[in-house]
């Protein structure tokens, strides 16, 4: 029997590699990993302080999203600075990811109290605004002004807006400079800009 327990342990232990570690060996392990990434010691990690901290949150925030936001940001703060080396200490990993529970949940009461403040101190300053008033996009005019710009500048502006990209992967696809890049898409936005109002008065 005791052969057989043995044997499962050690099949467990095969599958699940920090199988019996505790949090400071987990933290250990993440921070030793430097500059790589120990994936199964960071996922363990956080299956085990994530409810920790998500009940933490509930207690002091009383509210479910605020809580899960909290166990995020914690949870992310603690892997980059096991990751950096930047926690001297990953024996105290639970102290220090309740300490920096305790500092966010602080900080978020301060932002929510500043917000209340701001709201009924100014509430009744801020003019309603209605969607509906918002001014049409002529896009007729928009696409007449994009077909105007140069080739560079229109590619430039559609790889930026259209699909996003940074402006190093804009100059790569281009064969020009991250520096240039930033250039040629402030001048091609203006002069869109100064088109469309053009067509606009």
């Amino acid at each position: 029997m005791e052969v057989l327990s043995y044997a499962r342990r050690v099949q467990r232990r095969r599958d699940d590699p920090t199988e019996g570690d505790d949090d400071a060996a987990l933290a250990r392990r993440i921070a030793a990993a430097h500059p790589g990434i120990d994936g199964a010691a960071e996922a363990a990690l956080c299956r085990r302080l994530a409810p920790r901290v998500r009940l933490y949150g509930l207690r002091h925030l009383r509210d479910a999203h605020a809580a899960a936001d909290l166990m995020q940001q914690v949870l992310m703060m603690t892997l980059e600075r096991l990751r950096s080396g930047a926690i001297r200490d990953p024996e105290q990993i639970v102290s220090f990811v309740f300490g920096t529970s305790r500092q966010l949940v602080v900080h978020l009461r301060r932002g929510l109290a500043r917000r209340d403040r701001l709201l009924q101190t100014y509430a009744d300053d801020v003019p309603a605004v209605d969607p509906s008033h918002a001014p049409a996009l002529d896009h007729a005019r928009l696409r007449d002004c994009l077909e105007r710009l140069a080739e560079r500048d229109r590619s430039v502006l559609v790889l930026s807006f259209y699909e996003e990209r940074p402006a190093r992967s804009v100059g790569d696809e281009l064969g020009l400079t991250e520096a240039n890049v930033r250039v040629i898409r402030h001048r091609a936005l203006q002069r869109l800009r100064d088109c469309v109002e053009a067509g606009a008065r």
